[in-house]
């Protein structure tokens, strides 16, 4: 396993960091705690999981099979750097979701129980909260550290003056304010370079791509369905529609690179400068066996140049559509 430091922190981490989303809603538990075993025998040390993974019906479910798995013992918890979220809604009383003061402070303590563990190593912001000050969100959060609760924290589904704003609060603080960033990023959907990206450089933050596969769109669709397997339906269905040219492309690439287009999908991520590890989030132990073969795959330029003639990405704004 490859292992590199969390932006500016100190912290090292796996290059593929697990998502567990589907744990609960998607995978049962015995093969949810198998998969975890599985990923940490292979090398991977950093799991992701959020409070209101688990369904509408059943919010803090995959904290608590995450937290059952912690208490088998045998060091699962001291091997795993576990990421966790908190803005969510987790009930209909108007201070269990977002970023206030009040729901930081309980939402933190309730992931704590279900997690069955004093700390969360990292702890992230699942979205921006535009009613809620930097003073109070970072005035929680240095409470929390101060209480051992949190040791560093995060953000998710943020834009680049999200960040801005919210490390110019924390520097106000003489905090550490944010170590990471969540964000969809992958072959297909390449907005992150416009202003995330750039910021999260500038500001020393690692990056955490969610849905390295764009929705499985890059995992060999087509090719499935040419073998008669259909998944796509909805807007997923739509979306393959409208890039069904650029995946056939990649498919064919894939192939005469002699790999799967999964890997070839997370193997481009984990070549790109600002990512730190993206976030796999496998049903299955098969799929967590391919997403670990993308870890010895070499791209070379040559390589490179061609997955962006199939998926042009951009260059930082505001040279990307003004220069």
């Amino acid at each position: 396993m490859q292992y590199s430091q969390l932006g500016r922190s100190g912290l090292k981490v796996s290059r593929l960091c697990l998502g567990t989303m589907n744990f609960g809603p998607q995978t049962e538990e015995p093969a949810a705690h198998a998969i975890m075993d599985s990923a940490l025998d292979a090398g991977i040390n950093f799991f992701d999981t959020a409070n209101v993974y688990g369904g509408s019906k059943a919010r803090g479910w995959t904290e608590e099979i995450v937290g059952r798995w912690f208490a088998k013992g045998g060091e699962r918890r001291e091997r795993t750097v576990l990421a966790t979220k908190v803005y969510g809604t987790m009930s209909d009383r108007p201070n269990e979701s977002r970023l206030s003061a009040l729901n930081i402070r309980r939402a933190l303590d309730a992931s704590l129980k279900r997690l069955g563990t004093d700390y969360i190593d990292l702890y992230q912001f699942h979205h921006v909260d535009r009613n809620t000050p930097w003073e109070e969100i970072w005035q929680a959060v240095d409470v929390a550290v101060q209480q051992g609760k949190i040791l560093y924290s995060g953000s998710s589904n943020f834009a680049g003056w999200h960040l801005a704003r919210a490390q110019e609060a924390a520097d106000r603080r003489h905090s550490n304010g944010l170590v990471s960033e969540q964000s969809i990023y992958n072959l297909l959907t390449r907005n992150a370079e416009l202003e995330v990206i750039p910021a999260a450089q500038q500001y020393g933050l690692g990056l955490l791509p969610w849905s390295p596969l764009n929705g499985g769109l890059l995992g060999g669709v087509l090719k499935e369905e040419d073998a008669g397997v259909r998944r796509s339906e909805g807007r997923a269905l739509e979306a393959l529609k409208k890039h069904s040219d650029q995946i056939r492309r990649y498919e064919a690439f894939a192939e005469e690179l002699g790999h799967e287009p999964a890997a070839l999908a997370l193997a481009w991520l984990l070549h790109q400068p600002a990512v730190t590890a993206p976030i796999v989030g496998p049903r299955t132990q098969e799929q967590l066996d391919a997403a670990l073969r993308a870890l010895s795959i070499e791209l070379d330029v040559e390589a490179l140049q061609s997955l962006d003639a199939i998926f042009p990405g951009h260059r930082t704004a505001p040279e990307d559509y003004a220069w």
